[in-house]
């Protein structure tokens, strides 16, 4: 079981805050603090019957999210071409996603890596399923978004990671504030939410947006202020 690496952590932060859009720092930061959490969940993934099979049939939900085309030939206003009009108008992607976990990876070269298909196929699902959940709770890529977006999952994996840089954030901000007021909303959608991790995404893809939010319990998208770094594409006025 891999141990918390504090010191690591807190380095991986203090670049994060120099530079918001450095993925890898952010994957960085929640690795050296998930200790267990990985581990744990994917034993509960395994021991429920969608999360079984999904690893049996070595679901690739990276190739899917790769795919432009098919997702831009999906219908009108569903889940994937919604997600792939985002990757668009954002200049995201997966292959961008992967890229900095791998970057992340090399930072930990004492951790051994013998994960076999399961767990690869694991591994990269919950990946990839960070975008997924930018765009089914309508929380952006902007600083506050993405913060309230690791607060929605927070309560899905229990990655201790994930609130490690949740909390961090929290404490850096007032009670009353915008920041503070969308991790505990994110926290509270996450609670209510189905577990989204064994949901079929392959076939949630092509149904419409707002009836995925209804039927995963997920709620509407909700209105706020983003705040976006000098980096990041700008809203249109």
């Amino acid at each position: 079981m891999a141990s918390r690496d504090l010191k690591k952590a807190k380095k991986a932060l203090e670049l994060l805050y120099q530079n918001p859009d450095d993925t890898t720092q952010a994957i960085v930061a929640i690795a050296a603090m998930s200790g267990g959490s990985n581990e744990r969940l994917f034993k509960r993934f395994k021991k429920s019957p969608r999360g079984q099979r999904i690893l049996d049939e070595r679901r690739d939900l990276y190739a899917l999210l790769c795919d432009r085309e098919r997702m831009l030939a999906m219908p009108e206003g569903s889940l994937g071409r919604t997600i792939c009009e985002w990757f668009i108008r954002e200049g995201l992607s997966a292959e961008g996603l992967a890229g900095a976990s791998e970057a992340a990876s090399e930072e930990f070269p004492d951790r051994p890596v013998n994960l076999g298909d399961e767990g690869k196929t694991f591994g990269s699902r919950m990946l990839n399923l960070h975008d997924v959940f930018h765009v089914l709770t309508g929380y952006d890529r902007d600083l506050r978004g993405e913060i309230a977006v690791l607060a929605f999952t927070v309560p899905q994996t229990w990655n201790t990671g994930i609130a490690y840089l949740v909390w961090r954030s929290f404490l850096n901000n007032d009670w009353n504030s915008e920041p503070r007021r969308l991790i505990r909303q994110g926290l509270m959608r996450g609670l209510r939410a189905k577990w989204l991790l064994v949901e079929d995404w392959e076939s949630l893809f092509e149904q419409p947006i707002d009836e995925v939010r209804e039927k995963l319990g997920v709620g509407a998208p909700p209105i706020y202020e983003q705040l976006r770094s000098a980096a990041a594409p700008q809203l249109a006025s």
